[in-house]
């Protein structure tokens, strides 16, 4: 930033300091941020529009299963060359990576994450990666929303508002379902629901849904009209989809762990691209459908087009038998588990979201066709169950059933499929959640105690540093150290009543308090005669500094009844942790979160 620009800054920040509270600010921030992650989710669709009209050229046509195949690998190609030449940083999954900001980084989020997923996340799904552009939407505009908070100098709860603002905002900017999108930012980002957070929620979602209307017009991903009614008959249908869709969620959710596994064992990325743009372009020319997002088998379900859905097959299939048909949708939605992992795994960017909505309607619609075609003189609104099916998938795999219910209710334009949202929905969560504890996005957060969550308590001792409550200034003694030194060299001139003894490779041994020593400090004969070794015990308990996370380390305190805990690092000793300081610091981050 010149001179200049940061002059002018000052200026501007000293007038609003003056003229305009600070809320009214919060709700001004919104309403850009909203704007900005609305542009870049605009910028994203339009990207992958324009790659995909290339495509579309007669040349192409003339070789079409065949690109199947090559152009994924193309696409992944690309992106490898500008993550290792020019990015030189990694891209994680976009809303990972910002629950990750927001609970280890005080929502702070680098530059060039701006910038880094519009340009590769359009490669990977425009060359026909398996992958969604939600998460990077959310990337990109929970980045502006983090760098807009820091260019501004707001604190570290507005940051966190404002990132989950841009997060609002990118969601209604693809789908322009605002509610949905506010449901969204605070299922899934766990924010504050008070009415000081909602307002700004509310400015974000709305500013991007118009400037989505802006560049877009009223084109829409999801094109759907409600013409069946719900029909009360059909609960019990709808009950066994909530079944089977959470069966099918905790695969989802399996697959792509065991994958991930898979490729992380390889730590070069050359081989990692290698194998998975192979297996994804191989997957690609054998089920053309999971190409890309996915949308185009979404829209033609809704509209009852099977055929276009499944699309040209290098297969000479039947489909007019109703049970091809149906397997093949039952394939899709396996294998897009499957290729979506793949091409993260490949070096792809791209998110979760949309391959899970592609899966829940192809699963919905063949579970509609097969209760049609079994014989039973049962008949069932084939569009309403590829919407529901999108709808336990979203809840079981995300582990977000509110957003589920009202994405889908916005989309249809009404609330006639309430109740079979709700059935899909709370059933799919419910028995997903038991078999996989955190959804995709915070499994691995959650493993390391990095996951924001709405327990207030438990988010303030996460996003406690460590470093800040240790202390270090304690006088070392070693075990063969005589009674008269130690009085001499460390009582005399610590105010500390306590003293760590630590060998001479550094290994905590134990601690020596200045009650274990007053009863002999008098004593002249003992100086030469007792040594640290002979008074040292261990201590209440130990932590480590590599594995115990702020919430272990407080219930250490709280089951020791200890006031100062030692530290160890690596294995040797570090410093301690006194309970004052720690609740001290507690009681400062609780103030922050609450202000």
């Amino acid at each position: 930033m010149s001179v200049s620009t940061k002059s002018l800054l000052r200026k501007f920040l000293i007038w609003k300091y003056k003229h305009i509270s600070e809320r009214q600010f919060v709700y001004i921030l919104s309403i850009l941020v909203g704007f900005l992650a609305g542009i870049g989710t605009v910028t994203l669709k339009n990207l992958v529009h324009y790659i995909r009209l290339l495509f579309e050229l007669d040349f192409f046509k003339n070789y079409q299963n065949s690109l199947y195949f090559i152009f994924p690998i193309i696409g992944l190609l690309l992106v490898y060359i500008i993550k290792q030449s020019w990015l030189k940083k990694h891209i994680g999954h976009g809303i990972s990576s910002t629950l990750y900001a927001i609970s280890k980084l005080n929502g702070i989020i680098p530059r060039y994450n701006i910038f880094a997923a519009l340009i590769t996340a359009p490669l990977t799904v425009g060359f026909g990666g398996s992958v969604g552009l939600q998460g990077p939407a959310v990337s990109v505009g929970s980045a502006l929303g983090s760098n807009a908070a820091r260019l501004f100098h707001m604190n570290t709860k507005t940051r966190m508002l404002l990132i989950g603002c841009a997060a609002a905002g990118a969601m209604a900017s693809m789908f322009k379902a605002p509610i949905a999108a506010i449901i969204f930012a605070i299922e899934i980002f766990s924010l504050d629901i008070a009415f000081v957070s909602l307002v700004p929620l509310l400015l974000a979602s709305v500013s991007a849904v118009i400037t989505s209307y802006m560049f877009l017009g009223t084109d829409v991903l999801l094109r759907f009209e409600l013409t069946d009614a719900f029909e009360i008959n059909d609960i019990g249908f709808y009950a066994v989809l909530g079944l089977v869709t959470a069966l099918v969620s905790v695969y989802f959710s399996k697959v792509f762990f065991a994958i991930t596994n898979f490729f992380n064992q390889f730590k070069s990325r050359a081989l990692r691209l290698l194998i998975g743009a192979l297996a994804i372009g191989t997957m690609l020319y054998f089920i053309p459908p999971l190409y890309g997002e996915g949308y185009g088998i979404m829209n033609n379900l809704l509209r009852g087009d099977h055929i276009a859905a499944i699309g040209t097959t290098p297969f000479n299939l039947d489909l007019s038998n109703i049970w091809i048909v149906i397997a093949l949708l039952i394939g899709i939605s396996a294998f897009k588990a499957i290729a979506m992992t793949t091409t993260f795994g490949a070096g792809g960017v791209g998110g979760v979201f949309i391959p899970t909505l592609v899966m829940g309607s192809a699963l919905g619609n063949a579970f509609a066709k097969i209760i049609n075609n079994i014989g039973l003189d049962f008949h069932v609104s084939e569009s309403n169950f590829t919407l529901i099916g999108m709808t336990g998938l979203m809840a079981g795999v995300l582990h977000a059933p509110l957003t589920a219910i009202f994405l889908i209710a916005e989309i249809t334009g009404g609330y006639e499929l309430f109740v079979p949202l709700m059935i899909v929905s709370a059933t799919s969560f419910a028995i997903t959640k038991y078999y996989v504890s955190h959804s995709i996005y915070t499994l691995k957060l959650a493993e390391r105690g990095e996951l924001m969550t709405h327990d207030k308590d438990q988010n303030v001792l996460m996003v406690l540093d460590i470093d800040k409550v240790i202390e270090t200034n304690f006088i070392i003694l070693k075990p063969d150290m005589k009674l008269g030194n130690i009085l001499k060299k460390a009582v005399a001139k610590s105010s500390r009543n306590h003293f760590p003894v630590v060998n001479n490779n550094g290994e905590f041994l134990g601690v020596i308090r200045l009650d274990d020593m007053r009863h002999m400090m008098f004593d002249t004969d003992l100086y030469d005669k007792v040594d640290a070794s002979s008074l040292m015990h261990a201590d209440a308990g130990i932590i480590d500094y590599n594995v115990d996370s702020m919430n272990d380390i407080m219930t250490k305190f709280k089951t020791s009844g200890a006031w100062n805990l030692p530290v160890i690092k690596g294995g040797k000793y570090y410093g301690y942790i006194s309970k004052s300081k720690l609740l001290t610091a507690y009681r400062q981050q609780l103030i922050n979160f609450t202000k």
